[in-house]
């Protein structure tokens, strides 16, 4: 529940695949790739492309629809395992809103300070983490189990890392739900 990487310089609004593909295009924001055969896990509004593993789309994801019937296709199954590990990072999110409410509803600040504010808050949450400070907010979020949204498709602006990477990880999540699929069956 450590963030590796933040990012708190885009004034306004903006859709998270357009900032991701903002800081990924410009070497000098220190975005690091995964390295080979890893990747990070996002949601449905990112190209599943080299290094992005997102979820099938148009296929159930949310955890509480699971509880209610288990997974009947490879793609549910790979969605569930999915939606399984991302909720570690919206647990990760919780504990971080749930300790600073003025991420929530930033102060009329300058730009400069609000976006050392949020710097801040994350360093804050990670020494906490790493450092292991027994702390109630990362303890009542250890085992929840958060709702993610359904997962219908993404936005309409995407990360383009070329066809080739997309073809890759599309090959690749295709090969994790084929193992997940046969494995929940034997």
């Amino acid at each position: 529940m450590i963030f590796t990487y933040v990012w708190a310089g885009w004034e306004g609004i903006a859709h998270d695949s357009r900032v991701l593909k903002e800081i990924a295009s410009n070497p000098t924001f220190g975005f690091r790739f995964p390295p080979p055969g890893k990747y990070y896990l996002c949601d449905a509004a990112y190209t599943n492309t080299r290094g992005f593993l997102a979820p099938y789309r148009n296929t159930r994801y949310w955890l509480a629809d699971f509880r209610r019937r288990r997974a009947l296709t490879k793609e549910e199954r790979f969605n569930h395992a999915h939606a399984q590990l991302r909720n570690v990072i919206e647990r990760a999110y919780g504990v971080l809103k749930a300790r600073f409410p003025i991420l929530k509803q930033m102060a009329p600040y300058p730009f400069p300070v609000q976006r050392d504010v949020v710097i801040a808050c994350f360093a804050v949450h990670n020494f906490i983490r790493k450092y292991n400070i027994q702390d109630e907010l990362f303890m009542d979020f250890e085992e929840i189990t958060m709702a993610t949204p359904n997962v219908q498709g993404g936005g309409s602006e995407s990360i383009e890392w070329g066809s080739e990477g997309v073809e890759y990880m599309t090959t690749l999540r295709n090969q994790i739900a084929n193992q997940l699929f046969s494995s929940a069956s034997s």
